[in-house]
């Protein structure tokens, strides 16, 4: 019989099974147990408002996401590969955002990005309006986003020797070469892996988007306020049905996103 390296799998087991359906799986069966019937379901979903806020926070996700896709590992190469005064502080503010209030990030943003604001008065002479509008959505998702794709790529970066890089240099690859070719395929896992968390969290947040978004039906409304819409005109099964869309949304995009991973990293390894 072969023995197990550390004892007392099946209390752990246990333990787990039990926090893990307190916290997570009995909460969503209650949740999709309050959806009443596919009539009711679907008359919800196909609403007018409904789809517009969905439309609104998954673009708006998705570009949020790409947007740190592209600035988050760029960040965690200077943080990783270079020396310089205060690089531990600026590591440190990558942090900033997951300690936040969401409601004070939204805030300082849109007071940033207003007309007369301090970033916003650059901008409004060139016609371009963040506050209020579906770009300030994005900005805001970029922010509270941007640190997982940073300290997704960071530990794996950490870890990629420089060897390679001066082997393909050796070999006569310039420098864009080597991104292209050493570098990025080995940070790819992780950089889609980063991007997915981001892109859930943006799906489903509320307080940093509600502040600067506007809030305008069919243009700048985002799902989770047509949800606490719903609960607080007591339309409880309306908010279920759309929480539980959400939730099956988020759950197909990053089981796609994880898939992708896999194969990108058993492609590298092959």
């Amino acid at each position: 019989m072969k023995r197990r390296t550390l004892p007392g799998f099946g209390l752990s087991m246990g333990i787990t099974m039990t926090w893990l359906s307190l916290l997570v799986l009995i909460p969503l069966l209650g949740l999709v147990l309050k959806a009443s019937s596919a009539e009711h379901i679907w008359r919800t979903l196909a609403d007018e408002r409904t789809l517009a806020a969905l439309r609104t926070s998954l673009t708006a996700s998705l570009a949020a996401a790409a947007v740190n896709a592209f600035f988050g590992p760029l960040i965690a190469w200077t943080l990783v590969r270079y020396e310089f005064p205060g690089r531990r502080l600026f590591d440190a503010l990558v942090d900033i955002p997951f300690a936040l209030p969401t409601a004070v990030a939204g805030i300082t943003l849109t007071t940033l990005y207003a007309p007369n604001g301090w970033i916003g008065k650059f901008l409004a002479p060139l016609g371009i309006q963040v506050s209020y509008s579906w770009l300030g959505i994005v900005v805001a998702l970029s922010f509270i986003g941007f640190p997982f794709v940073v300290r997704t790529v960071q530990p794996i970066m950490e870890d990629l020797p420089m060897d390679f890089e001066d082997a393909a240099a050796s070999l006569g690859a310039t420098r864009l070469q080597t991104l292209r070719l050493v570098v990025l395929p080995t940070l790819l896992p992780a950089i889609v892996a980063g991007a997915s968390m981001a892109f859930a969290r943006g799906l489903g947040e509320y307080g940093s988007v509600i502040f600067i978004a506007g809030n305008m039906p069919l243009k700048t409304e985002i799902l989770p306020l047509v949800i606490v819409g719903k609960l607080e005109q007591f339309k409880y099964a309306d908010a279920a049905v759309i929480a539980v869309a959400m939730l099956w949304l988020s759950f197909a995009l990053l089981f796609l996103a994880n898939r992708l991973q896999a194969r990108l990293s058993h492609r590298r390894s092959a």
